[in-house]
């Protein structure tokens, strides 16, 4: 087929939810490590990974043998039955994670993860209440839905009940309209009264995300997990932490995100750039909380042998490339360049971000802060033009997302950050 072709097919035959990027979307053939090829003949610079899931890099060589030299040996058994490589990835997530987690429910997806921590925390404390965040994501599943707190997202009008959304820690759209240090926090500071007065006061769990991802790289001010998470904990509540998209070195200096803001999780959940793109997702928990499940399940394709190999592998590679030190180095450089396209042009109204996650939020005007959704568009499609291809994101649809491949050379860096200021010159 020619791509016009496929994108005709993808229109005829798949769900209209399934949405592509760009007006004219890339049909993809091949890539390796950052570079990805088009139907058409042209090749991109990824700078979204797959929206953080190819953590390495396309293709990587390690996970490529990995995956071939497993599938030629065992490709299935479920959960049924123990293999080496399961037991493997779960000893090294616990070697890994912070605090006191060790064990861990593989599955397929973070929507499934997520669904697993909330049971797991309603089974362990007795209670049902979940805290969310405003402009969270958690999946795509009924549940994982109802925790996500993006109208677009949210296609039931009822969702699961007993779960409640706390204002986001959104320091450049406080809800309070209020600015940071001298707000003391109160955004956290707000989990007492919600609890007081939207629950039985006894709420299972706290789930959040270190860095806010679909909603646009939010990053919390320092202080907000020691005094949101010892709010829940006082009344009994867990803390799940949703490290989904920020876990593995991402964020840079740290394996998990929330390792920078000094709370250890009683439960953590994990997926993405876990297998560098295989489908793989994970709770891992504290011993004797995991311990309280006891009850029947399964995962038919969690810790499948072929994944858990993957696993294993960018695992491997991770620690003998010190990824988290590699994504702080070089978000320094990113860093330095987003901070010159926000003195240059007057619609990038923020710049956020950590490691190699980073994010661009676009306004019509900085003092009023009216998102600009209209021209993050036209900075995608302007660096598309460029051979450079990006990710958004944001509840008002306005942030540009930007998360390499965490192996990407230093000169294609470069070539990416220069083709995104080309983009960013092209919009008015």
């Amino acid at each position: 087929m020619d791509a016009k072709t496929v994108r005709a097919k993808h229109g005829e035959f798949l769900f209209p939810c399934v949405a592509n990027y760009y007006e004219e979307p890339v049909v993809i053939t091949r890539a390796e490590g950052t570079r990805v090829h088009a139907l058409d003949g042209a090749e991109y610079l990824d700078f979204f990974g797959g929206i953080l899931t190819v953590s390495l890099g396309h293709c990587q060589p390690d996970v490529v043998e990995a995956i071939s030299n497993q599938v030629r040996t065992l490709g299935h058994t479920s959960t049924l039955y123990p293999t080496e490589n399961v037991v493997v990835a779960a000893e090294t997530l616990a070697r890994l994670s912070p605090g006191e987690l060790k064990k861990t429910f593989f599955t397929n997806s973070g929507s499934e993860a997520d669904e697993t921590a909330v049971m797991l925390a309603k089974i362990h404390t007795g209670s049902s209440e979940i805290i969310a965040l405003r402009h969270g994501y958690s999946g795509r599943t009924h549940l994982a839905v109802t925790l996500t707190a993006h109208s677009n997202y949210r296609v039931i009008p009822t969702g699961v009940p007993g779960i409640k959304h706390a204002p986001a820690p959104y320091c450049y759209r406080c809800p309070f309209g209020l600015e940071y240090p001298s707000c003391e926090v109160r955004c956290a500071q707000d989990l007492q009264e919600l609890i007081d007065t939207t629950t039985s006061g006894q709420p299972a769990a706290f789930l959040a995300e270190p860095i806010l991802g679909v909603g646009g790289f939010i990053i919390p001010p320092k202080e907000y997990f020691q005094i949101a998470v010892g709010i829940v904990r006082e009344r009994g509540g867990l803390f799940i932490c949703d490290e989904v998209q920020t876990g593995f070195g991402r964020t840079g200096g740290k394996w998990f995100g929330i390792e920078h803001f000094g709370v250890d999780p009683d439960i953590m959940t994990f997926a993405k750039g876990v297998a560098n793109g295989m489908p793989v997702g994970g709770t891992i928990a504290k011993a004797d909380i995991a311990d309280s499940w006891t009850g029947a399940t399964i995962s038919t394709f969690g810790g499948n042998p072929v994944a858990m190999a993957a696993t294993n592998a960018t695992l491997r590679v991770m620690e003998r490339e010190n990824i988290p030190a590699r994504a702080e180095r070089l978000g320094k450089t990113i860093r330095d360049h987003l901070d010159g396209l926000k003195d240059k042009h007057s619609f990038i109204g923020d710049v956020r971000g950590m490691g190699l996650m980073w994010a661009l939020e676009l306004v019509e005007d900085r003092k009023t802060k009216e998102p600009a959704a209209g021209k993050t568009n036209q900075v995608m499609e302007a660096a598309k033009k460029h051979g450079l291809l990006l990710g958004k994101g944001g509840r008002y649809g306005n942030t540009i997302r930007m998360a390499p491949p965490m192996l990407i050379a230093e000169t294609e860096l470069s070539e990416a950050l220069e083709r995104l200021s080309k983009a960013c010159d092209e919009v008015r």
